[in-house]
């Protein structure tokens, strides 16, 4: 909101002068500045951690390990062999750094 500060500032008397009833009118006429929100609607599109989701399928599909992957010993996960960084022990790049 812009502000003229070349106008007359209101004194003490000024403001003693405005009655109580055109005071609460005036508050009455100002706009609110909360927006309407269902908070019905916004709950829905939430979704807590450790929610029922007994309703919902998941379908996942899993394809066996490959010729040229191997399962690192340390970290259990299946890589390719370009990321194979120890033959011997069979440890991932990611592991050894």
């Amino acid at each position: 909101m812009a502000t003229d500060y070349d106008a007359p500032r209101k004194t003490d008397d000024d403001n003693k002068d405005e009655s109580l009833e055109e005071l609460k009118s005036r508050r009455g006429d100002r706009s609110t500045g909360s927006v309407d929100v269902d908070e019905t609607e916004m709950a829905e599109n939430l979704e807590l951690p450790g929610a029922d989701l007994s309703d919902k399928n998941l379908e996942v599909r899993v394809v066996p390990k490959q010729t040229d992957e191997f399962t690192c010993s340390e970290c259990f996960l299946v890589h390719h062999q370009s990321q194979l960084a120890d033959p011997k022990s069979m440890i991932c790049s990611d592991c050894l750094s």
